[in-house]
C-alpha cells in the first residue's frame, strides 16, 4: 500500500506523455493511409485476371471495400478512420478481413523481436559498460573489434551465416539441435512440453539474428555514454563517502548514463516491428514485415496502413515505458507539474 502514494505523481506525467503519443500515432496513421490511398492502385490486381471481369463489377467491388480510387480521397479516408475507431482497419482488395490477418502476424512477430531487443539491448549495455570501466584494456578492444564486425555485416549475409553454422552444428552432432525455418514443426506429437521446445529450438536463430546487431549498436552507444559520467563529481564524491568502486559505478554512473540508452530502446523496438523482413524471410517467419512487403506489392491500401499503424502504437507504448523508466532512473525529471 505504501507503493502506491509514491506513484501517484508521475501519473500526470505520464499521462500528458500519452497524450501526446496518441496524437502522434494518429498522425502518423493518417498520413501512411493517404500516402498509400493516393499511390497504390488496387484496380491493377483485377486488370490480369481471365476472363476480365467488368468494369462495372470493379467499381462495386472496389467501392465496397472502400478501395475505388474514383471516389474521392477525402471521402475515402472518413470512411478508413471511422472503421480504425471502431477497431476495424478494413478488408484486403479480394475481400480478406485486415485484422484477423495481422492479429497472426503481429503475435509472430512480437515474440521474435521483443526476445531480439531485450537480450540484444541488455547485452550491450552489459558489455558497453565494462568496456568503458576497463577502457583500452583487452575486453575493451574485443568487444569493439567485435561490435564493429557485426555492424559491417549486412543483416542478410549474418542471418545465412547463422543458418550455415546451425547446419554444420546440427551434421556435427547427429541431431536437429538448432532449427533454420519456420515458426514450429507441423504435426509435432509429444504435449505442450515438447511443443514449447520445439518453438524455442525455431526462435533461437531469428532471435540471435536480431540480438547481435541490437548488441552492437547499444555496446557502442552505452561505452560512450558509461564514459561520460565516470569522471563525474557526483561518483568521486561517492566513492569519498566510503561506497565501493562497484557499487558507486552501479548505483551511480550506470544509472545516469542508462538514461540515453532507455530513450533510444523506444525508438528500436518499434522499428524492428517491421524492420525485421530480412530475418523473417531468411528463417520463414511470417511476419508483419513480410505482410507490409507483400501489401505493397499487392497494392493493398487498408494493410500497409492497418502494419504502419500497428508500428506507430509499438513506438508509443515503448516510448511510454521509456518515459516510465526515465523517471524512475533520473529523479531530476519533475513529474508533478
Amino acid at each position: 500500500m505504501a507503493a502506491v502514494p509514491r506513484f501517484l505523481p508521475f501519473l500526470p506525467y505520464l499521462l500528458r506523455r500519452l497524450a501526446g503519443y496518441a496524437l502522434l500515432v494518429a498522425v502518423a496513421t493518417s498520413l501512411t493511409y493517404l500516402l498509400a490511398a493516393a499511390t497504390l492502385d488496387p484496380r491493377s490486381n483485377y486488370e490480369g485476371r481471365s476472363p476480365r471481369p467488368p468494369a462495372a463489377v470493379v467499381d462495386a467491388q472496389l467501392s465496397r471495400y472502400n478501395l475505388n480510387d474514383r471516389t474521392p480521397l477525402a471521402q475515402r479516408y472518413l470512411r478508413w478512420a471511422a472503421g480504425m475507431l471502431r477497431g476495424d482497419p478494413g478488408r484486403t482488395w479480394n475481400g480478406d478481413r485486415v485484422a484477423a490477418e495481422l492479429g497472426r502476424r503481429f503475435g509472430v512477430t512480437l515474440r521474435l523481436v521483443l526476445l531480439g531487443v531485450v537480450a540484444g539491448s541488455a547485452a550491450g549495455v552489459a558489455a558497453g559498460a565494462a568496456a568503458a570501466v576497463r577502457q583500452y584494456r583487452a575486453f575493451d578492444r574485443v568487444s569493439t573489434v567485435a561490435a564493429f564486425a557485426v555492424l559491417a555485416v549486412p543483416v542478410v549475409v549474418l542471418a545465412n551465416m547463422l543458418v550455415i553454422g546451425a547446419v554444420w552444428l546440427n551434421d556435427r552432432l547427429g541431431a536437429q539441435l538448432l532449427l533454420v525455418s519456420g515458426e514450429a514443426t507441423p504435426g509435432l506429437a509429444g504435449g505442450p512440453a515438447a511443443g514449447l521446445l520445439d518453438r524455442a529450438r525455431h526462435l533461437a536463430l531469428p532471435t540471435l539474428s536480431l540480438a547481435l546487431g541490437q548488441a552492437a549498436v547499444y555496446s557502442r552507444y552505452q561505452r560512450g555514454m558509461m564514459l561520460d559520467v565516470l569522471g563525474a563529481d557526483y561518483v568521486r564524491t561517492a566513492m569519498a563517502k566510503g561506497l565501493r568502486r562497484r557499487t558507486a559505478l552501479v548505483r551511480h554512473a550506470l544509472r545516469t548514463a542508462l538514461v540515453p540508452a532507455v530513450t533510444y530502446f523506444a525508438f528500436t523496438f518499434g522499428t524492428l516491428l517491421v524492420g525485421a523482413t530480412i530475418t523473417e524471410t531468411v528463417f520463414g517467419w511470417h511476419g508483419m514485415g513480410e505482410a507490409l512487403v507483400a501489401a505493397i506489392r499487392g497494392n493493398d491500401v487498408n494493410t500497409v496502413a492497418a502494419v504502419c499503424g500497428c508500428a506507430a502504437v509499438a513506438v508509443l507504448l515503448a516510448a511510454l515505458a521509456a518515459d516510465a523508466l526515465h523517471v524512475l532512473l533520473d529523479p531530476r525529471v519533475r513529474v508533478g507539474r
